[in-house]
């Protein structure tokens, strides 16, 4: 599982051995045997010359293998994805991961939903993870919220928490910095937070972070990965995939200007709540561009809204 000493264990190459074997052993092949597949960088000449934070839509579970493969092959660098913490259930693939340098993100829903199993030896369920969640978040809850935790008791739960989600975004904070500014890698983010192949809402993470670390932000819209990549399966049916690059958004870009966040702020932090309309002006600004950047079976619904589950699975 991803907890503290394991994030600290995490260490990040500006030439990932991961990324080069899959490249050159497996992609190399699947993509010209026995269905070649084709990808197409658009919009080149709009990256900065400087490592940035690629923002794209996640229409799939291997959206980001081509765009890889793709950069390593024109060398445009390398990047760091970020993955959910979820993933690191699983000692094998967190191995794998770390070597292909992604960098996992903990949610405090993952912490309430591990926290929980530790204290009471399962998962909650949707109903007592909303309870808890409610509990952590501050509102106000039943007097029935404190026995989810048996002998435990609710006040040391929120506080315990809260201190390891900070002390764990503090080392996430730690990796990005280095990933810009140490490896030259680029950093790889789905705003959604999940796949969908129609263009939703944002959630606002990404914003956070380059607020606070200054940096770059250049939107990328994929068309075509969904037919490469239908289901499961990690070798390629064949086609065509696009990857539009749009136009970057630096933290000084006269559109985000007015919603500059003190770098000092924390993300993902208390302190940060109290900036919710900035972050969610920017991260609505980065959506509307990769929206922008999509054919329009990609585009979004005119609602252009998601529905995510409470289902606790979507964290462990």
């Amino acid at each position: 599982m991803l907890d503290l000493a394991r994030l600290a264990r995490i260490r990040l190459s500006p030439r990932p051995l991961g990324q080069r074997l899959v490249g050159n052993l497996g992609l190399w092949l699947d993509y010209r045997l026995p269905r070649r597949t084709e990808i197409v960088l658009e919009g080149v000449e709009n990256l900065p010359g400087h490592p940035v934070f690629f923002a794209m839509n996640h229409t799939d579970r291997y959206n980001y293998w081509p765009f890889q493969y793709q950069l390593y092959r024109e060398k445009l660098g390398f990047t760091a994805t970020w993955v959910k913490g979820k993933y690191y259930e699983n000692r094998w693939m967190g191995y794998f991961l770390d070597a292909m340098n992604n960098i996992p993100l903990p949610s405090r829903g993952y912490l309430i939903t591990t926290e929980f199993r530790r204290v009471r030896g399962r998962l909650p369920t949707a109903e007592e993870y909303r309870e808890l969640r409610d509990l952590v978040d501050g509102k106000v809850v039943s007097s029935e919220t404190a026995a989810l935790l048996g002998d435990g008791d609710a006040t040391r739960f929120v506080a315990d928490v809260e201190r390891l989600f900070e002390t764990m975004v503090q080392q996430v904070v730690a990796l990005n910095h280095a990933a810009l500014h140490e490896h030259g890698l680029h950093v790889l983010v789905f705003p959604e937070g999940s796949r969908s192949k129609r263009c939703g809402v944002g959630r606002i993470g990404l914003a956070q972070m380059t607020q606070h670390l200054g940096a770059t932000i250049v939107p990328v819209g994929c068309n075509g990965s969904d037919k490469l990549y239908p289901g499961n399966s990690p070798f390629s049916r064949g086609g065509r995939v696009t990857y539009r690059i749009g136009a970057p958004l630096a933290v000084d870009d006269p559109q985000i200007r007015a919603y500059r966040v003190p770098a000092d702020v924390l993300p993902l932090s208390q302190a940060a709540n109290a900036y919710q309309p900035q972050y969610r002006a920017i991260t609505d600004l980065v959506m509307e561009r990769i929206n922008a950047l999509l054919d329009p079976e990609y585009r979004a619904q005119d609602d252009g809204s998601l529905d995510p589950s409470a289902d606790v699975t979507r964290f462990v």
